[in-house]
Protein backbone atom coordinates (compact mmCIF):
# COMPACT_ATOMS: atom_id res chain seq x y z
CA UNK A 1 0.00 0.00 0.00
CA UNK A 2 1.86 3.07 -1.20
CA UNK A 3 1.02 6.77 -0.90
CA UNK A 4 -2.74 6.22 -0.90
CA UNK A 5 -3.92 6.35 2.73
CA UNK A 6 -3.79 10.16 2.83
CA UNK A 7 -6.42 10.27 0.09
CA UNK A 8 -8.93 8.20 2.06
CA UNK A 9 -11.30 8.67 4.97
CA UNK A 10 -10.41 7.03 8.28
CA UNK A 11 -12.88 4.20 7.65
CA UNK A 12 -11.52 3.60 4.14
CA UNK A 13 -7.92 3.65 5.44
CA UNK A 14 -8.84 0.94 7.95
CA UNK A 15 -10.55 -1.11 5.22
CA UNK A 16 -7.51 -0.86 2.90
CA UNK A 17 -5.09 -1.95 5.64
CA UNK A 18 -7.42 -4.79 6.64
CA UNK A 19 -7.66 -5.90 2.99
CA UNK A 20 -3.87 -5.82 2.66
CA UNK A 21 -3.59 -7.91 5.83
CA UNK A 22 -6.11 -10.42 4.47
CA UNK A 23 -4.24 -10.61 1.15
CA UNK A 24 -1.00 -11.25 3.02
CA UNK A 25 -2.06 -14.86 3.54
CA UNK A 26 -0.58 -15.42 0.06
CA UNK A 27 2.57 -13.31 0.47
CA UNK A 28 3.02 -13.39 4.24
CA UNK A 29 3.94 -9.72 4.42
CA UNK A 30 2.42 -6.24 4.21
CA UNK A 31 4.31 -3.02 3.48
CA UNK A 32 2.65 0.37 3.87
CA UNK A 33 4.42 3.55 2.68
CA UNK A 34 3.32 7.16 3.15
CA UNK A 35 4.99 10.57 2.79
CA UNK A 36 7.57 11.35 5.48
CA UNK A 37 5.49 14.06 7.10
CA UNK A 38 3.90 14.16 10.56
CA UNK A 39 0.51 13.31 8.98
CA UNK A 40 2.01 10.49 6.88
CA UNK A 41 3.69 9.09 9.98
CA UNK A 42 0.38 9.23 11.91
CA UNK A 43 -1.24 7.16 9.15
CA UNK A 44 1.63 4.66 9.30
CA UNK A 45 1.21 4.32 13.08
CA UNK A 46 -2.54 3.68 12.57
CA UNK A 47 -1.74 1.01 9.95
CA UNK A 48 1.01 -0.47 12.14
CA UNK A 49 -1.37 -0.75 15.11
CA UNK A 50 -4.01 -2.45 12.93
CA UNK A 51 -1.48 -4.94 11.56
CA UNK A 52 -0.13 -5.80 15.03
CA UNK A 53 -3.73 -6.22 16.31
CA UNK A 54 -4.34 -8.60 13.36
CA UNK A 55 -1.46 -10.82 14.48
CA UNK A 56 1.39 -9.43 12.39
CA UNK A 57 4.88 -8.78 13.70
CA UNK A 58 6.71 -5.64 12.69
CA UNK A 59 9.77 -6.49 10.59
CA UNK A 60 10.89 -2.92 9.79
CA UNK A 61 11.68 -0.18 10.46
CA UNK A 62 10.95 -0.88 14.13
CA UNK A 63 13.03 -3.47 15.96
CA UNK A 64 9.92 -4.42 17.98
CA UNK A 65 6.13 -4.69 17.66
CA UNK A 66 5.36 -2.71 20.83
CA UNK A 67 4.09 0.87 20.80
CA UNK A 68 6.28 3.44 19.07
CA UNK A 69 8.43 5.29 21.64
CA UNK A 70 8.09 8.60 19.78
CA UNK A 71 5.72 10.90 21.64
CA UNK A 72 3.05 12.06 19.14
CA UNK A 73 3.46 15.70 18.21
CA UNK A 74 7.12 15.90 19.31
CA UNK A 75 8.71 14.13 16.33
CA UNK A 76 7.94 11.55 13.68
CA UNK A 77 9.73 8.55 12.25
CA UNK A 78 10.72 8.98 8.62
CA UNK A 79 13.53 8.15 6.23
CA UNK A 80 15.00 9.54 3.04
CA UNK A 81 15.88 8.09 -0.36
CA UNK A 82 17.58 9.90 -3.22
CA UNK A 83 15.41 9.72 -6.34
CA UNK A 84 16.52 10.62 -9.86
CA UNK A 85 14.44 13.24 -11.66
CA UNK A 86 13.82 13.41 -15.38
CA UNK A 87 13.92 16.80 -17.11
CA UNK A 88 10.10 16.80 -17.15
CA UNK A 89 10.01 16.03 -13.43
CA UNK A 90 12.42 18.94 -12.79
CA UNK A 91 10.19 21.26 -14.85
CA UNK A 92 6.98 20.21 -13.11
CA UNK A 93 8.52 20.58 -9.64
CA UNK A 94 10.54 23.67 -10.49
CA UNK A 95 13.76 21.94 -9.48
CA UNK A 96 17.23 22.36 -10.87
CA UNK A 97 18.93 19.24 -9.51
CA UNK A 98 18.87 15.87 -11.26
CA UNK A 99 17.67 14.29 -8.00
CA UNK A 100 15.57 14.93 -4.92
CA UNK A 101 15.62 13.45 -1.47
CA UNK A 102 12.21 11.83 -1.01
CA UNK A 103 11.13 11.59 2.63
CA UNK A 104 8.86 8.66 3.53
CA UNK A 105 7.46 6.74 6.50
CA UNK A 106 6.77 3.02 6.30
CA UNK A 107 6.00 -0.19 8.10
CA UNK A 108 6.73 -3.73 6.96
CA UNK A 109 4.94 -6.49 8.86
CA UNK A 110 4.85 -10.25 8.52
CA UNK A 111 2.84 -13.13 9.91
CA UNK A 112 5.98 -15.25 10.27
CA UNK A 113 8.37 -14.79 13.14
CA UNK A 114 10.32 -11.78 11.94
CA UNK A 115 13.88 -11.28 13.05
CA UNK A 116 14.05 -7.50 13.22
CA UNK A 117 17.23 -5.48 13.33
CA UNK A 118 18.72 -5.04 16.82
CA UNK A 119 18.18 -1.29 16.30
CA UNK A 120 17.39 1.13 13.49
CA UNK A 121 19.10 4.48 12.80
CA UNK A 122 16.22 6.98 12.92
CA UNK A 123 18.12 10.21 12.15
CA UNK A 124 21.02 11.11 9.90
CA UNK A 125 24.21 10.02 11.73
CA UNK A 126 26.35 12.85 13.02
CA UNK A 127 29.97 12.25 12.09
CA UNK A 128 32.40 14.17 14.27
CA UNK A 129 36.13 13.97 14.79
CA UNK A 130 36.80 10.54 16.26
CA UNK A 131 33.16 9.68 16.90
CA UNK A 132 29.79 9.04 15.28
CA UNK A 133 26.51 9.83 17.03
CA UNK A 134 23.66 7.48 16.15
CA UNK A 135 20.02 8.07 17.13
CA UNK A 136 18.52 4.59 17.40
CA UNK A 137 15.16 2.93 17.98
CA UNK A 138 16.05 -0.16 19.98
CA UNK A 139 14.43 -3.51 20.77
CA UNK A 140 13.66 -2.45 24.35
CA UNK A 141 11.19 0.07 22.88
CA UNK A 142 13.41 3.09 23.58
CA UNK A 143 14.99 5.84 21.54
CA UNK A 144 18.66 6.27 22.42
CA UNK A 145 21.67 8.16 21.19
CA UNK A 146 24.73 5.93 20.92
CA UNK A 147 28.23 7.28 20.55
CA UNK A 148 30.65 5.10 18.60
CA UNK A 149 34.28 6.18 18.95
CA UNK A 150 37.55 5.19 17.30
CA UNK A 151 38.28 2.87 20.24
CA UNK A 152 35.40 0.68 18.96
CA UNK A 153 37.60 -0.28 15.96
CA UNK A 154 35.60 -2.04 13.23
CA UNK A 155 32.33 -0.84 14.73
CA UNK A 156 33.52 2.77 14.36
CA UNK A 157 34.41 2.15 10.71
CA UNK A 158 30.94 0.67 10.18
CA UNK A 159 29.32 3.66 11.94
CA UNK A 160 31.07 6.07 9.57
CA UNK A 161 29.45 4.20 6.64
CA UNK A 162 26.03 3.86 8.30
CA UNK A 163 23.15 5.84 6.86
CA UNK A 164 19.78 7.03 8.04
CA UNK A 165 17.40 4.04 8.10
CA UNK A 166 20.09 1.37 8.33
CA UNK A 167 19.98 -1.47 10.83
CA UNK A 168 22.48 -1.17 13.66
CA UNK A 169 24.88 -2.72 14.22
CA UNK A 170 25.66 -4.10 10.78
CA UNK A 171 25.81 -7.89 10.80
CA UNK A 172 29.43 -7.91 9.57
CA UNK A 173 30.80 -5.37 12.09
CA UNK A 174 32.86 -6.64 14.97
CA UNK A 175 31.57 -5.45 18.31
CA UNK A 176 34.98 -5.02 19.88
CA UNK A 177 35.06 -2.57 22.77
CA UNK A 178 31.27 -2.25 22.84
Amino acid sequence: VSYVLGELTAADRAAVVDAAAAAASATGAVVVVEPGTPDGYARIIEARDRLVAAGFRVAAPCPHSAACPIVPGTDWCHFSARVSRSSLHRQVKGGSLAYEDEKFSYVAATRAAAVPAPARVVRRPQIRKGQVLLDLCETDEQLRRRTVTKRHGELYKAARDTDWGDAWPPRDATRDGD
